[in-house]
Parts: structure tokens; sequence; C-alpha cells
């Protein structure tokens, strides 16, 4: 049993000099999160290819000198819950090595990664010769090599299967950039193992890269300007204000579930689509409002690449427990300083060091997240799934995740052809993917009648229809067990892939005609003329039985946010202000 005291140890920030003033917290929680945003905004705007500039499939936050998240920009939960564990690990691994001008790549599940596309950038910000800060950032790139364009194949069985791995580089050492070792990192190091390539399109990863290392520079930037200021000791005090704030709300929650549920034990169980199990029993402590995440009973590793690293399931705990707090507070680590997390050794929430993890970031992550959900009947479950697809030649490769529905609640509906949960990007725009890439968009719309009934209906998944020519790679979740429904509200439809396939002499059906083939969750196909995929997303669950009176209000109320947040949310409130 692994606790997360064995995963999480760092030492601990000192506690605040001075009381809070209750007008400062809320300007310097805001400040903090201005200056994620601002790194965000450079990030997308100097990044080129659509993952990054276009499906905006990138974090940015600010760390603690012990590594503990300060504050972050809305960007996507998978990220930003895990990065922590990646500034700790080159903290605990460099030491005294971490100098002035330095910037550290990283990638890798047991660094602290999410999945080997997912390459997080960290800078250390200085004073007086001292680490004060670091400002980071993760994008998901288009290609880092492996055994299929878009590094995210359905059937990879190991890590090497994946693309490259990078534990701790150097990529600018004391200002000086390191170009070439970054070509071996990417280029020669994956292409080592059988079956695998480097990086298919080198000048998009490496450009992205370089917009990652602007961005974390422009935070430095923003902070040292902040620090001159308020001075460093009033801008570290804040920080450690903004910890406590936000252990303070996440243990008065605890407190209130208990109270409301009038038991201190929530148990939940969902399943991958394979039959693992994900198993989740909450014991709470009512007084001290602190809480034990026991995973026992969840299913072992897995022979394929739905394992999720470790940081992966912090994530989606920090993540609910944000979501379910009723204050406008910064995601941060005070919110898991109540919560001790309990993995079984060898399960697939804890895999091996080799184990294959690239579904467990987009899929399992997901589940995890459902099942916390369940576990404190917050609602229905939501798609529960990325719907990963990618298709790409040597030269490019593209990926995307496909939205659907989200699950309802007791006083909402749920949303149509919506990111959810642990993802929060843009799919690309037509106009933009068939520019780009040699496809034809067919079909983007809504599918009727997927969510799941109840008093609150849950959100309708969507349908998109892709024609192209390459290898077509779908790695999905949810197209067996169902999106959960809560308090009597139905079900949701599982999602579907599909093959349509034309007739042609060289596969030996032309007679045939045109078929639909069911590719089931996990694919790689080779499309050839004429032939599209069918994507059928998953829709939400539905709350509530049918029928039953929506002027009866739960006691469970509203998420305190009510408007629309998040990455995609900002940016077209921002599009709409100019």
């Amino acid at each position: 049993m692994v606790s997360s005291d064995a995963l999480t140890d760092s030492p601990q920030e000192a506690s605040p000099k001075n009381p809070a003033d209750p007008i400062l917290l809320s300007l310097f929680a805001n400040r903090f999160m201005s200056i994620a945003e601002a790194m965000g905004r450079s990030l997308q705007q100097t990044a080129i290819s659509t993952n990054i500039k276009e499906r905006l499939d990138f974090s940015c936050a600010i760390f603690a000198p012990n590594g503990d998240l300060i504050a972050n920009a809305p960007h996507l939960p998978v990220h930003l819950g895990s990065m922590s564990f990646a500034v700790r690990y080159q903290i605990n691994l460099l030491g005294e090595d971490l100098h002035e001008g330095d910037v550290i790549l990283s990638n890798h599940p047991v660094a602290g990664g999410s999945h080997l596309p997912d390459i997080t950038c960290i800078t250390p910000v200085f004073k007086d010769g001292k680490i004060v800060f670091f400002t980071a950032s993760r994008g998901h790139h288009a290609d880092i090599g492996g055994i299929l364009p878009g590094s995210m194949p359905p059937t990879s069985k190991t890590i090497f299967d994946e693309g490259a791995q990078i534990k701790s580089f150097k990529v600018v050492d004391k200002g000086e950039y390191q170009r070439e070792e970054l070509l071996r990192y990417l280029v020669d190091e994956p292409a080592k193992y059988p079956g695998c390539s480097g990086t298919r399109c080198l000048s998009d990863v490496e450009s992205d890269l370089r917009a990652q290392i602007a961005a974390n520079n422009k935070g430095v930037k923003l902070i040292d300007a902040m620090v001159e200021e308020y001075s460093l000791e009033t801008v570290q005090d804040y920080m450690l204000h903004i910890r406590d704030n936000a252990e303070l709300a996440v243990r008065n929650l605890l407190k209130e579930v208990a109270k409301q549920q009038k038991t201190n034990e929530l148990n939940a169980i969902d399943y991958l689509d394979d039959g693992t199990p994900i198993q989740l029993k909450v014991t709470i402590d009512p007084k001290e409002g602190s809480a034990v995440f026991d995973f026992e009973g969840t299913g072992a590793e897995i022979y394929g690449n739905l394992n999720a690293p470790v940081s992966v399931t912090y994530s989606a705990i920090i993540y609910t427990l944000r979501a379910m707090v009723d204050l406008d507070i910064p995601l941060n680590q005070g919110c898991l300083v109540p919560i001790t997390v309990k993995l079984p050794k060898g399960c697939c929430l804890d895999p091996s060091d080799t184990a294959a993890v690239v579904g467990g970031n987009v899929c399992t992550s997901q589940r995890v997240t459902d099942v916390v959900l369940k576990a404190f009947q917050a609602c229905a479950a939501s798609q529960g799934d990325c719907n990963n697809l990618t298709f790409g030649a040597e030269g490019y490769g593209y990926y995307e995740t496909i939205c659907g529905g989200s699950g309802a609640g007791p006083t909402w509906e749920g949303t149509s052809g919506v990111h959810t949960h642990m993802t929060n990007t843009k799919i690309t725009d037509p106009e933009v993917l068939e520019r780009r890439y040699p496809t034809i968009l067919h079909q983007f719309s809504i599918r009727k009648g997927s969510g799941g009934k109840g008093l609150h209906n849950g959100g309708d998944g969507v349908v998109r229809e892709i024609e192209f020519l390459e290898s077509c790679s779908i790695l999905s979740e949810r197209r067996t067990y169902r999106p959960y429904g809560m308090a009597g509200g139905e079900d949701a439809q599982c999602g579907r892939n599909t093959w349509i396939k034309q007739a042609r002499e060289g596969d030996a059906d032309a007679k045939s005609g045109v078929r639909r083939i069911n590719l089931g969750g996990k694919a790689t196909v080779k499309m050839g003329k004429g032939d599209r995929i069918e994507i059928w997303t998953p829709g939400g669950g539905g709350w509530g039985k049918v029928g039953g009176d929506k002027n009866v209000q739960s006691k469970r109320s509203k998420p305190g946010r009510g408007d629309a947040r998040g990455s995609v949310a900002d940016r077209d409130s921002e599009q709409l202000g100019a």
C-alpha cells in the first residue's frame, strides 16, 4: 500500500509571518492566477501546433519553492494536479544544481508526468541567489515518436511504444539552449526500440517547446514585478495564506458532507471497459475535516495503456474536491493537505515504471473522477472519456479529443457536446482542420437522445465523421459500461466507433459494397480512398427520477461558480469583450 505521505514528501513551507488581510488575500489570489493566465496567452500566441494553438491542450501554473502548487490558470485539471509532482521531482533530483537561466524538461510518469506527449517545462525563479518560486507549463505535443503517428497508440503495451522519455533534461543550461541534446531525446532515443520512430514532426515540437520556455519566462518577469511592488516577504506570506484558505475550504466541505450524508464512510466502484474495477472508500474524520481516500480493491496493472501514473490520481482528487467547494478559491496544494491517499502497490493507479500509460491520462483519469463524484453523490457521470483520435504519416501527426455529454446534477441539466472534467480543451475548428491536414469533415453534430433521462437530463454526446487516407487510431472508453445516472436518473448511452469502409480490389472485398465495421474502443486501421471514421461519443447521466418535481430543491446546492469558466470559456469571453 502506497500512502500519499510517501509520494508528496517535500519540505513544508513555514507558516505566514503576518495575519491575512481579506482584501489582500483576494487580490493576491487573483494576481497569482493572472500571472498563470498571462503565461497561457503567451504560449498560445507563440506556439504553432493545432494541439496548443487551436485546441488549447496546455496548462500553466506557479509553484512554491518546495514544489507546492500555488495558483493556475483555468486550463486542464489533469495537468494542474500532477505538475507539482514534476516540480518536486526536479527539486529532489537536482537540489543545488539549479541555477539562474536553467529550464528543465520532463515527461516521464516516474518524474511526475501524465503521459509522454505531455512535456513539462520548469523554470526556477531566483531572488538574491535563492529560489523563491517556480513557473511551469505543460503542453501536449503533436508527435514525440513511438509505434504510431500522433504518439497515442491504442495498442501500446510498454512505455517504450509511446515515444520519447525524459526524466530530467536541462534544455536551457545557465542560459544556453541545448539543441543537440534535445534532438537526441526526441529523435534518436525513441527510434532505438523495435517498430518505433523518433518524432515525426520535429519542427512543430521544437517550436512549441520554445513557446513553453518563453511562457515560463513571461511568468518569471511578472513574479519579479510583483515581488518588487510588494516585497518578497509579503508575496510569500500571501502564497501561504492562499494555501491555508484552500485547506480550510476543503475541511469545511468534508465536515458538511459527513453531516449531510449522516455517515463518515463513502463507497463507490466503477469499471473500465475491460472490466478492471476502480474502487474507492472515503473515510472522513468529521472533527478534523480530514479524509482518507483508499483505493483498495482497484484492479492490477493492465497489459495495455490504461495504467495511470500516481500523479494522475492526485489530479482527479484535487480537481473533484475543488469542484465541490462552494467558494471562489484557486485550485492549489492546500486542497490536498487534509487528504491521505492510499493506493495498492502494483494496481493500475500505481503501475510499474515501464507500464504503458498513454490511455491512463485520458481515460482512466476520467474514471477516477467518476468514482470520486459517485462516492460523494455530487452529480451523475459525464461521458467519462476523451475519445482520442489520431492519424498521420511521416512528416505530420494529428491528435484531437472529442467532446460528449456532461452529467446532470441536483439543480442543473447536463450540457451537450462539451469537454468534461479532466480535459478542458477545445476541438480543432473545421476550417483549420481541413486547411492544415488532408481531411474532409463530413459531420459534427449533437447525438440526440444519448444523454440519460431524469428529473434533470444528462447532456448528449456528439457524432463526428471524418474522411482521410492515413492510418487512423482511436483510443476510447465508455463503449461497454454506460455513464451512470444518479438519484434515480437513467444511465447515458455508450459511445461507438465505426469504420465506414469502401470496397477495394486490394482488400479482396470488391464485391462487398460499403461496409460499416465496429472498431470497438481501441483500434488502428489503414484508411483507404473514400473511407471514413464515424465516432459517436457517450452522453452524460441523468439526475433524479423522470417526472419528479423540479420545484423540490435538493439540500445540495448548485456549484458556487455558475458562470462558464475554463480556458475555452475565458478565451471566448475575451473575444466577445474585444
